[in-house]
């Protein structure tokens, strides 16, 4: 029995990076939360911009790790509240902040 996992098993996880533009009637909705907690996925915030000086809008980008259909039911969770989402190809060097 080995301990390491098993190739099906690395390859149903992964991983994406997003940005997230939260329009100001779901500043105050848990939805960074609810992918967590609906879909199973580990979020990690690696930068935001909120406030006054942002216009109205939140903006989040974040890191998503899963299961290839737990983000892709989250994704479709995130574009049923209208939130307009862009990816984010690299993580080393792009200097994309909000």
């Amino acid at each position: 029995m080995s301990l390491l996992p098993s190739t099906a098993e690395i390859n149903n996880k992964t991983q994406i990076r997003l940005r997230l533009n939260i329009p100001t009637t779901y500043q105050h909705q848990p939805v960074i939360s609810q992918l967590i907690s609906r879909h199973n996925l580990v979020v990690n915030i690696t930068g935001a911009n909120l406030g006054k000086n942002t216009g109205g809008e939140g903006c989040f980008d974040i890191e998503l790790k899963g299961e290839l259909s737990q983000i892709s039911l989250a994704l479709i969770y995130l574009e049923s509240l209208n939130i307009k989402i862009i990816g984010k190809p690299n993580t080393d060097g792009d200097s994309w902040y909000c």
